[in-house]
């Protein structure tokens, strides 16, 4: 069961371990892009092109849905990112459970967003768990854990494709080992539990009162969306990439011209070099090419 495609890697490895993917079950395929035509998910699109059938249920917990799911006689069943949450009929199923991949160490960062928040509270170290499902969010027993470095420019998106990788082997490692009774469930502790909430739209509006490497880390975990929202002159504007300098004692959100580089003044005298931007219903532009076409005067700011 999954549907991003941060799931593809572990639907892969599965079958070229040599596993028997009896069904793959995918999230209903939605309108996207401009023309709002119906799409298939990644997960679908991967299942296809191993000739694996694919259900996509509205609502996992149908009973007619679950007893399809039961018909199947899995030994397990695995999960990454689904986007459904499983009610307790369908955990039962499973003689040796329901195996989850989580893109986090667990308990840090249960829920939706985990690589994102990760990123965005400035973490520097992350990583996969295998977990066994229970009927709570991302609050069952531990598995096996690997860990990763988190770069200090890393986006979610780069670090995205790291954890699918690393996820689908530790998915294999996981399924090896349970198979032959080698793991020991690991219970989590809950006093330690962080959250990773799905991400709203209003997350990637910028506080320029905040110091410039909170700025940037939010930056880099919420790309592509929400993004780094802010305005100039009124309209909308989009950070799209930002480094850390020297800070110039200004107040935050000053824009200035420093060495043929658009800059802007950040919280506790530090700034932010703005290398990409987009105005509202422009193309993506260069700082400085931002600042020319603009022709910035001295005292101006963003998000006032």
């Amino acid at each position: 069961m999954g549907t991003p495609r941060f799931a593809v890697p572990s639907l892969e490895a599965l079958v070229e371990a040599g596993h028997t993917v009896a069904a793959v079950y995918t999230q209903p395929d939605r309108p996207k892009g401009r023309g709002q035509e119906l799409g298939a998910s990644p997960v679908k699109e991967a299942a296809l092109r191993l000739g694996l059938p694919v259900h996509q249920p509205e609502r996992i917990r149908r009973p007619e849905v679950v007893a399809g799911l039961g018909s199947f006689g899995a030994k397990v069943m695995v999960v990454v990112g689904y986007g459904q949450i499983l009610p307790q009929s369908v955990i039962d199923l499973a003689p040796l459970g329901i195996i989850n991949v989580h893109a986090s160490l667990l308990p840090a960062y249960r829920g939706a967003a985990p690589i994102q928040w990760a990123i965005a509270n400035g973490e520097t170290e992350t990583g996969v768990t295998t977990m066994k499902i229970d009927a709570g969010l991302d609050t069952g027993d531990m598995l096996r854990k690997a860990e990763t470095s988190i770069g200090p420019e890393e986006t979610a998106p780069e670090l995205s494709e790291r954890l699918a990788v690393m996820g689908a082997e530790l998915l294999i490692e996981t399924l090896e080992m349970v198979e032959r009774g080698q793991i020991v469930p690991e219970p989590q502790d809950h006093s330690a539990a962080t959250l990773a909430p799905i991400l709203k739209k209003e997350d990637g509006v910028v506080d320029w009162s905040a110091p410039a490497s909170v700025i940037h880390n939010r930056l880099r975990g919420f790309t592509p969306w929400p993004g780094a929202a802010t305005t100039f002159r009124g309209a909308g504007l989009k950070v799209l990439s930002a480094r850390v300098v020297d800070g110039a004692g200004l107040p935050p959100g000053r824009l200035a011209m420093r060495d043929r580089k658009l800059t802007v003044a950040c919280g506790e005298g530090t700034a932010l070099e703005l290398l990409e931007v987009q105005p509202e219903g422009r193309k993506r532009v260069d700082g400085a090419s931002f600042a020319n076409g603009a022709r910035l005067l001295e005292n101006e700011f963003l998000g006032k």
